[in-house]
């Protein structure tokens, strides 16, 4: 009781500097803080290098991969809600915490903002997984046992962003649609799920077409959800083209 009552007072006493030293547990640097001229310089450097090295960590288990910053995006070229992404990329859907969805054809840029406002996420502090949605199914599916299925949802249910890309571009039976709701149970009202997809929910029923947890999935994703849709034709196409016209082009000046 004592020892607790003198903890208390040296805390009182200390500065900011070292309340911070004692939070990283540089118990030495705070005992003979008086004794080092750069004590405050180190406890600097020390929360850089753990911010640094936790930014790496995330990084690298999100899996995001190389991108295209939406910097360079064309907002010319498909029909999308400019604002609505720039809104996005506050983060403030992560926070509530919100879903997201990205609905339209191949190739119109879901998976770019989809990866951009992820990458956000990380530098922001917040931990990310990013998979397609079959990548992710297919690894739970492929666990033996129920327990084992169970210590590999929770890869899935504890990211504060969990991205699942292409949700659409395969046919999938009921045991898809049956883990695909594990999942979104798991994350219901406690972490933002982001979704791209080709697929309008009218049309989910013809995805999953004897599931009976259809209804109920939609349910769980959407309330709560920012919803855009994207329309035109492919940018990779038209990047394709504009590639090919530029070769064209120097072929011929040779």
């Amino acid at each position: 009781m004592t020892e607790h009552i003198q903890s208390r007072a040296d805390s009182k006493s200390m500065t900011e500097s070292q309340r911070r030293a004692r939070r990283l547990g540089l118990w030495g640097l705070v005992r003979h803080w008086s004794e080092v001229p750069q004590a405050e310089q180190l406890v600097q450097w020390e929360e850089q290098a753990r911010k640094d090295r936790s930014l790496e960590r995330r990084i690298g288990s999100s899996r995001i991969g190389r991108f295209k910053s939406v910097a360079d995006f064309d907002w010319d070229w498909a029909a999308v809600d400019r604002t609505q992404v720039e809104d996005l990329l506050t983060l403030d859907f992560l926070r509530e915490p919100a879903n997201v969805f990205f609905v339209g054809p191949n190739g119109v840029g879901k998976t770019m903002f989809a990866k951009n406002i992820a990458h956000k996420a990380l530098m922001a502090g917040y931990s990310v997984r990013f998979c397609t949605a079959s990548d992710m199914v297919n690894d739970l599916a492929a666990q033996e046992t129920a327990s084992a299925r169970h210590r590999r949802l929770k890869r899935y249910a504890k990211p504060d962003l969990l991205v699942l890309d292409e949700l659409g571009y395969l046919s999938y039976d009921n045991r898809f649609a049956d883990l695909l709701y594990e999942v979104v149970q798991s994350r219901y009202q406690k972490n933002s799920t982001l979704l791209t997809t080709n697929r309008p929910f009218s049309e989910w029923g013809e995805l999953f077409p004897n599931a009976t947890c259809v209804v109920t999935l939609i349910d769980r994703l959407t309330h709560c959800a920012e919803i855009i849709q994207i329309q035109g034709d492919s940018y990779r196409h038209k990047e394709a083209r504009e590639r090919a016209e530029r070769k064209a082009a120097d072929r011929k000046q040779r």
